[in-house]
């Protein structure tokens, strides 16, 4: 069914200004952090299976997926950093203490190994089993594509094939399934990478199996029927119209939803997969692409349901709508769906590190203010680090989002800078995306096929010159398509409208009533009190005076602010309580691209201000 796929890792270098050097830094400081408190913490030494009870550092439930992660990206590093072999020495350490934690029946688990071995998938309900397997499953993977070596690799086949005889529909087998999801996109990554179906059909069937009444965590783990919609399991996936429950399990379900979907061409499942990107995009995602507005449960709530000091809007779940919004895009071919990817990349998810790649957000709050109890400065580490460890592997892929590929085509979903090289293919993208609108396209090599490049959905006027001559062409799904033998040298000259946006929210978006939220091209923007001083909730913004763009003060070299015309709430009086008429007076405002807020010091920050 798949229309097209995106490119592996080291296929695409990005060269741009705003997301080469974040992975840069994630080769420099990302990844050494991670490794730092993984040692420190113990998890990486939990491997070595000689924890006893009364022993500090007991190995945690989940555990073993933060150390999958920063392996599977220290693999997609070496691709890019192939001369690093500190790195490269470093990983095939830690990958052969994994390996040596395996059980002799195929079980790799530190937590249940040496901690509760007597409830080994006893609460899959909770207790990150699966989960952490699906981890080890994708690191396993991308370990084997970086280097070749297969020790991982049959490894977790070897975890798999036990998987495979204790769940299933036979007897005496378990009819459960994974608590968190994320072990389905795994065994199909799996699947993939060895050809053995049989990895594939217990993805099929983890999530078929899925809410199937009698429910198996209520007949058998004793779970509340009010725990099940969290978990996505109140209900079958082929009865989910709406995204429900945990953010970031919800968008590992859809992810591998989307996978099955496509390999079976299962136009019913498909169906059910873009009700659940509907769901999300059109009414329970924040204007930054960050998604789940509560922190109880880390979940969704009802539609339109948006709070801005207490969004939740977790890093990790805006990474998982990326990566559900580039498997859609590559089933279905459209730019709608590049459109929110686009979205969350830019801002709902880069905005959880810091520029130098060692701090970060848990959740992503569209205000915060001097009362905020969290994420007024980014931290080292959580004790929950899943979203640190998932930076490691996700910046590497960056450049795997910004293309695709298809039969006789090549696709540009995102002009960033960058240079792609595969089949025999190479081309070339220059600009200042996504400051600029001006995209130079050139042709390294020749050859004969489809070039296409989306129009961004935010992009109202565009123009395209191909060798200099005008070309005119209408977006098809959201891509300007040119078939044609190029030459090498050969060039496109792509101009994006870019103007300075005010957003209003829909009416229903309680929150955002009498709010605007300022947007250009890709990127949202934020006033933060570096530049407007505290108390922002006092700030009015005039949204029909003209905005400027200007050079952001403090910021790396490129980035653009936006200034424009404000009132400001004040009174003279110091009561608590006081009848005097507050006064409004004309101030100038400046507002950053909200993903790059608080990297000059703590500070408070708003997305949505008051309208004048």
């Amino acid at each position: 069914m798949n229309k097209f796929s995106s490119p592996a890792v080291g296929t695409v270098a990005v060269t741009d200004k705003y997301f080469a050097p974040r992975i840069a830094a994630n080769h420099t400081a990302t990844i050494p952090a991670s490794l730092k408190f993984s040692r420190d913490t113990g998890r990486i030494e939990a491997f070595k299976l000689k924890w006893k009870k009364g022993m500090p550092k007991e190995p945690h439930i989940f555990w073993d997926s933060d150390v999958a992660k920063v392996v599977e990206g220290m693999a997609y590093d070496i691709v890019l950093n192939p001369g690093d072999r500190k790195l490269a020495k470093e990983l095939d350490k830690i990958v052969a203490l994994i390996v040596s934690a395996q059980q002799p029946d195929g079980y790799l688990n530190t937590h249940f190994t040496v901690v509760e071995p007597e409830n080994r998938f006893k609460w899959l309900n909770s207790h990150h089993e699966l989960y952490c397997c699906g981890h080890l499953i994708e690191a396993a993977v991308a370990h084997f594509e970086a280097t070749g070596k297969r020790d991982f690799l049959d490894c977790m086949c070897r975890y798999a094939d036990y998987l495979a005889s204790v769940f299933g529909r036979g007897k005496g087998q378990k009819r459960g399934y994974p608590g968190h999801e994320e072990i389905e996109l795994a065994l199909v990554k799996l699947a993939s990478v060895t050809g053995e179906k049989r990895y594939f059909k217990l993805a099929q069937y983890f999530i078929e199996e899925r809410g199937r009444k009698p429910n198996y965590y209520v007949k058998n783990e004793g779970a509340h029927e009010g725990w099940l919609s969290n978990i996505q399991a109140e209900a079958t996936v082929r009865e989910r119209k709406e995204a429900v429950g945990h953010s970031v399990r919800m968008m590992y379900l859809a992810c591998g939803m989307a996978d099955v979907a496509s390999l079976t061409d299962d136009a019913e499942l498909l169906d059910r997969c873009r009700d659940i990107f509907r769901s999300v995009s059109q009414k329970r995602m924040f204007i930054t692409g960050g998604i789940g507005s509560t922190r109880h449960g880390e979940a969704f709530e009802h539609d339109y349901k948006l709070d801005n000091l207490d969004a939740y809007a977790e890093s990790c779940a805006a990474m998982g709508l990326v990566w559900f919004a580039q498997r859609m895009h590559n089933i279905t071919g459209d730019g709608a769906y590049v459109d929110v990817l686009e979205r969350a990349l830019y801002n709902g998810v880069i905005a959880g590190i810091s520029l130098s790649g060692d701090g970060f957000f848990y959740r992503n709050p569209l205000r915060s203010s001097v009362d905020s109890a969290f994420e007024r400065e980014r931290v080292k580490w959580f004790g929950c680090s899943c979203c640190p460890t998932n930076f490691c592997r996700f910046l590497p892929q960056i450049g795997s989002f910004a293309w695709s590929e298809g039969e006789g085509e090549v696709r540009l979903n995102i002009p960033l800078a960058s240079e792609y090289r595969s089949g025999g293919r190479a081309i070339k993208v220059s600009g200042g995306y996504p400051y600029k609108g001006d995209v130079s396209v050139s042709f390294l090599e020749g050859g004969e096929f489809t070039f296409s490049f989306r129009v961004p959905g935010w992009c109202r006027n565009f123009s395209v010159r191909v060798g200099g001559k005008p070309f005119f062409a209408m977006p098809e799904s959201g891509y300007v398509r040119i078939t044609r033998k190029w030459r090498k040298g050969e060039k496109i000259a792509i101009s994006l409208d870019m103007p300075v946006e005010v957003m209003r929210a829909n009416p229903a978006v309680e929150a955002d009533a009498g709010r605007v939220a300022i947007q250009r091209g890709p990127l949202v923007y934020a006033l933060e009190s570096v530049d407007n001083g505290p108390l922002l909730q006092n700030v009015r913004i005039d949204a029909d005076a003209p905005m400027r763009v200007v050079k952001a003060k403090d910021l790396p070299e490129g980035t653009l602010a936006i200034s424009g015309s404000a009132v400001e709430r004040t009174v003279a009086s110091d009561a608590l309580y006081t009848t005097e008429k507050p006064r409004l007076r004309k101030r100038a405002f400046t507002a950053i691209p909200y993903a790059l807020w608080q990297n000059r010091g703590p500070a408070e920050m708003q997305v949505w201000s008051l309208e004048a």
